[in-house]
């Protein structure tokens, strides 16, 4: 037997526990609105970002509408980082931290 075969691959994931959801933040803006490119040190700090997974407890409580890939407005200032990928743009948010949902009406 090949052990190659024999030693899987398995994937890791971050689940959020408690009344937390998992986010990976928008990239910062190096440009303005009106076309202006900024210096790497004056980037415009972004505070948006996707839904990648929610707590068991933020899921089941109606009083929090959110849904993963949401996009949502946060406050980054309890944010946890979480050192999975290299470009560091995943954070454990807690849920009273986002102050809103982006929806699309139609």
């Amino acid at each position: 037997m090949n052990q190659a075969n024999s030693s899987k691959t398995e994937l890791e994931t971050v689940e959020p526990i408690g009344l937390r959801v998992l986010i990976r933040k928008d990239e910062d803006k190096k440009q303005t609105k009106s076309g202006i490119h900024l210096p790497d040190k004056i980037e415009i700090p972004t505070l948006t970002g996707r839904v990648v997974s929610i707590s068991a407890q933020v899921q089941n409580d109606p009083d929090y509408p959110i849904a993963q890939y949401d996009r949502v407005l946060f406050n980054p200032k309890e944010a946890i980082p979480v050192d999975f990928e290299g470009d560091n743009r995943l954070f454990v948010v807690p849920v009273e931290n986002i102050v809103a949902v982006f929806r699309k009406s139609g």
